[in-house]
């Protein structure tokens, strides 16, 4: 079987050394072109990858996909703290080459988010959302928060209190939605336990992007198929 040829950006961090790991043991893809910032473009060996996977950073993600166009090779992407202006790259991008990201790449979370449809029937409730995250973390509250956020106003059909953003010692991150009366109280965690969570979900993702025509996705499609 033809193995599919991932690029990956930003390969030396803690991610890029997490997904990289992954490939390693994986049957279906392998680790083509790991590519870090200071790093010179090879085109020729750019023009013959099948996906790239980018955990780089807000700055570097339209060079990214201008890359990618070039080729027409699909992305995903599982950086964090974009801009309103970067984040507007990707419909922009995604009409070219297909797209996907996320702020989390855990398949829980994207299972935790379909979920949040059900406070739709309890929508009178109130509700907080809780987040931990290591010492290191810049953005606060994290992406994977603000979705949640975003997906639970729109469930609810009404603005809500910001997530509460704790940072703390080396915590990979925990999520809680909390869904409260006067009688009861829901609620809903995820913990991720490792990094390997992150990196295995944006492999998956990868595997299953290339099959998929142009156009903007999420970590959801790859689980419960695309809206399109």
């Amino acid at each position: 079987m033809k193995k599919i040829k991932i690029g990956l950006v930003g390969a030396s961090g803690r991610m890029g050394q997490e997904i990289a790991g992954v490939i390693e043991k994986s049957s279906s893809c392998e680790l083509f072109y790991p590519l870090n910032r200071k790093d010179k473009l090879d085109a020729k060996k750019a023009a013959k990858v099948d996906v790239w996977i980018d955990f780089s950073s807000p700055e570097a993600f339209e060079g990214v996909l201008q890359m990618a166009v070039k080729n027409k090779t699909p992305v995903v992407c599982g950086t964090t703290g974009f801009t309103a202006k970067e984040k507007a790259l990707l419909p922009k991008f995604g009409k070219q080459i297909p797209l996907l990201w996320s702020s989390n790449m855990s398949l829980g979370v994207a299972v935790l988010n379909e979920a949040l449809k059900n406070f739709a029937a309890i929508s009178h409730f109130d509700y907080q959302i809780e987040e931990i995250h290591h010492n290191r973390k810049k953005d606060k509250p994290s992406g994977t928060a603000i979705t949640l956020q975003e997906n639970l106003e729109k469930a609810v059909g009404r603005k809500l209190p910001e997530p509460l953003a704790i940072r703390g010692g080396g915590v990979f991150g925990v999520h809680k939605i909390f869904a409260m009366s006067d009688e009861e109280v829901i609620t809903f965690e995820h913990s991720a336990l490792n990094r390997t969570v992150f990196a295995k979900g944006a492999v998956q993702a990868a595997e299953w992007l290339v099959k998929q025509k142009p156009g903007q996705y999420q970590i959801r499609d790859v689980l419960f198929g695309s809206k399109k």
